[in-house]
């Protein structure tokens, strides 16, 4: 029987990276997003049919996020790896900005990352099994830039969030991580352009899903709890 992975946010960049990753790794990947019938469609597009299941979960919502994990073990056992790699982007100007604006970016990122966590670790818990959740996070976890408030608030929250899951799950055989993404994603077809200066100069998904997938894989004598992951071109 495979091992059993979720991905909470998939689409065409970075969630379709990590589910394939994952899936070659050895593990039935449930994918989720709130459109379950696109998500079997790229699925199926992609070769991943076989390896690989969407289910239609808005990880702002608990009742979804419950269902959805609960489904997960019942179809393919207990989840030993989870993703969480959903956000929403807001941007604007402080004045400009809507307190719905800035909810709907915090339910998202946020509360969406505790909800699906805290799912996750309670399925690994009850069944006494190991393993990882990582969370997607972005520069803005770090420092808030201008127009972006919205997105920094959501951001440096999941980061929080992050840490103290670590001190608290991590004794019980849990490694949580957070991977801070500086820099644009990029197209994988893109990465081997002939301009030398422009090549790699946007992050590979197909590279930042084999990064998560080697510190899943860490030994947890050496677990790493927080990584950056840029390209050469990026300043820091």
């Amino acid at each position: 029987m495979s091992k059993t992975a979720i991905i909470a946010g998939v689409g065409p960049g970075l969630g379709l990276a990590l589910v394939k990753r994952f899936a070659d790794g050895g593990y039935h990947v449930a994918a989720l997003a709130r459109d379950d019938d696109r998500l079997t469609s790229l699925l199926s597009d992609n070769g991943l049919a076989e390896r690989a299941t969407a289910y239609r979960c808005d990880v702002a919502k608990q009742d979804n996020v419950e269902g959805a994990v609960q489904r997960i073990v019942e179809d393919h056992g207990v989840p030993t790896a989870t993703i969480f790699n959903a956000g929403a982007w807001t941007l604007g100007t402080v004045d400009k900005l809507s307190a719905e604006d800035v909810e709907t970016c915090w339910r998202v990122t946020a509360l969406g990352a505790f909800l699906v966590s805290k799912a996750s670790a309670q399925a690994m818990l009850d069944a006494d099994e190991t393993g990882s959740i990582l969370f997607t996070g972005a520069t803005a976890a770090l420092r808030g830039s201008a127009n972006m408030s919205a997105f920094a608030m959501a951001k440096f929250a999941q980061r929080a969030l992050s840490q103290s899951l670590a001190r608290e799950l991590g004794p019980k055989g849990i490694h949580v991580a957070h991977a801070i993404i500086d820099g644009g994603i990029g197209e994988n077809e893109s990465m081997a352009g002939s301009d030398a200066d422009a090549k790699d100069s946007s992050l590979s998904p197909n590279e930042i899903a084999e990064s998560y997938f080697q510190i899943h894989s860490q030994h947890r004598s050496a677990w790493t709890q927080e990584f950056d992951l840029r390209p050469w071109v990026e300043t820091f």
